[in-house]
């Protein structure tokens, strides 16, 4: 037995809140980000040099962002010099567990592609 659905509510209350989380890691080097700070409190220094490719400015931008989001902590550890690390707060460590399934099934399905081209590949050899 098929439910009735009301007009637009999907799309009213499911579609933006999708697309915001999209959005939200969807950004470039905001997973590089995430995953790297999914590994302990890191210096700025440490995030560039385990993301490779990323520029300062943008670094930079991207931490202020996931920290307005509250998914990154920012810490001024008080020594001589300051030192700032980045970390993932609670809510950033729920997102990641949020994501690991949709690492896992992009992982199944970038093997079977993989797996599809190369029999593909052999079926050409055989004509």
């Amino acid at each position: 037995m098929s439910r009735k659905l009301e007009r637009g509510s999907i799309h009213d209350e499911t579609c933006p809140r999708f697309q915001e989380a999209l959005d939200m890691v969807g950004r470039r080097w905001t997973g590089s980000i995430l995953g790297a700070a999914a590994q302990g409190a890191r210096r700025f220094v440490e995030y560039r040099a385990m993301i490779d490719g990323i520029s300062d400015r943008l670094l930079s931008q991207r931490l202020k962002e996931l920290e307005g989001q509250e998914l990154i902590r920012r810490t001024v550890v008080p020594t001589t010099p300051v030192q700032i690390t980045y970390s993932l707060t609670p809510l950033g460590e729920a997102l990641i567990e949020a994501l690991q399934p949709l690492v896992k099934w992009n992982m199944r399905r970038a093997a079977e592609t993989a797996h599809a081209r190369t029999l593909e590949g052999m079926d050409g050899l055989s004509a």
